[in-house]
């Protein structure tokens, strides 16, 4: 029996050794959303030098060859009032495992809108560090007529975290391991 919608996103999604999609397994554990709607609003943070515009529309930044550790981010885009957001846009850009985001075309970079219960679920690998910075993805996050949200999402346990001058612990994915991959979990929170 397929999970529903929110099992869905407290599901770590298997990746085989090839890096191609399987399965959904059931997570050990639970993912709590980050942060909880009826709070403030998810921080704003520096869109950096690397935004580009005009990103293809796609769910997965994965290309053949790709080298890093498969990633796959889920969550729900809400208002503070702890209404989903539907046909949200996320526009999504990172570096690749070495640390180099692409200037020159749109390799790791991609936008996607919200379903009609404001879920969102990117395909992508975990980004590399370099100098300065700790592990992160950035994001847009724009409702319908709405003010776009510019952040970043960061990942536990990084070493880097107490080191980047951004980094913001408000944004920090919930994130489990499985043998070929991982799955995070970040809930927006957009003031309307």
């Amino acid at each position: 029996m397929a999970p529903s919608r929110r099992e869905f996103l407290g599901v770590i999604l298997g990746v085989s050794a090839t890096g191609a999609l399987g399965p959904p397994v059931l997570a050990q554990t639970t993912l709590t959303p980050t942060p909880a709607c009826g709070g403030p609003a998810t921080p704003t943070q520096t869109e950096g030098p690397y935004f580009k515009p005009s990103s293809p529309e796609r769910v997965s930044l994965l290309e053949p060859e790709m080298r890093g550790r498969r990633l796959v981010v889920a969550g729900v885009v809400r208002g503070t009032d702890c209404k989903p957001v539907p046909r949200a846009l996320l526009d999504f850009w990172q570096a690749d495992a070495g640390g180099r985001y692409d200037n020159a075309g749109f390799r790791l970079r991609g936008h996607q809108l919200t379903d009609a219960e404001g879920h969102y679920r990117l395909e992508t690998i975990l980004p590399g560090v370099y100098p300065g910075r700790t592990r992160h993805i950035h994001v847009k996050v724009q409702a319908p007529n709405g003010r776009p949200l510019t952040t970043q999402m960061y990942f536990p346990g990084e070493a880097n975290n107490a080191r980047d001058g951004l980094f913001d612990p408000a944004l920090l994915v919930a994130l489990a391991d499985n043998a070929d991959g991982a799955a995070a979990r970040f809930d927006f929170v957009l003031s309307r």
